[in-house]
């Protein structure tokens, strides 16, 4: 007999506990938790964390949806992410996007027909020395300039 999945009450509860009484600051992880069970934060996920963590809904989304790392909308099986803050524009970040889009035929915030790969820009990657960073499927990739695109989307495809 296989284990059931745990309850996403009880992670977050259990979590919860790991921070000062009365506090939000298990928001983040709990929307961390709620992601990576549903793959995004549906409408009925940021309920779940909400309820476990005796907050609202909306208390929820105002952190899910200023922060880069939660998904408010589903994602394709890889999600490519390209810094444009001024560190990595000043080297091309601009370009870069620009070929991905060509490469994959979406543009920034939109997932190929297939479902394999959502393609974002985001504001900072943290790594301004080494741009344009290129975030694919949370591992960083720097620096990485038009010319590498095509390599990376194939890889990207061989992977499935």
């Amino acid at each position: 007999m296989s284990a059931q999945p745990r309850d996403l009450y009880d992670e977050i509860q259990e979590m919860r506990a790991l921070y000062p009484p009365g506090s939000r600051s298990a928001v983040m992880p709990a929307l961390r938790l709620a992601q990576e069970r549903y793959g995004w934060l549906p409408p009925k996920a940021l309920r779940e964390v909400a309820e476990a963590l005796d907050v609202t809904p909306a208390y929820c989304e105002s952190i899910a949806s200023f922060y880069d790392q939660y998904h408010l909308a589903p994602i394709g099986r890889h999600l490519v992410e390209v810094c444009t803050n001024v560190s990595c524009a000043l080297v091309g970040a601009q370009q870069v996007v620009e070929a991905f889009e060509e490469e994959l035929g979406v543009r920034p915030g939109e997932t190929t027909e297939d479902g394999a790969v959502t393609l974002r820009t985001i504001e900072c990657a943290g790594g301004c020395g080494w741009g344009t960073v290129v975030v694919v499927d949370h591992r960083y990739r720097e620096p990485v300039r038009a010319e590498d695109v095509p390599r990376i989307v194939q890889e990207l495809r061989d992977a499935g």
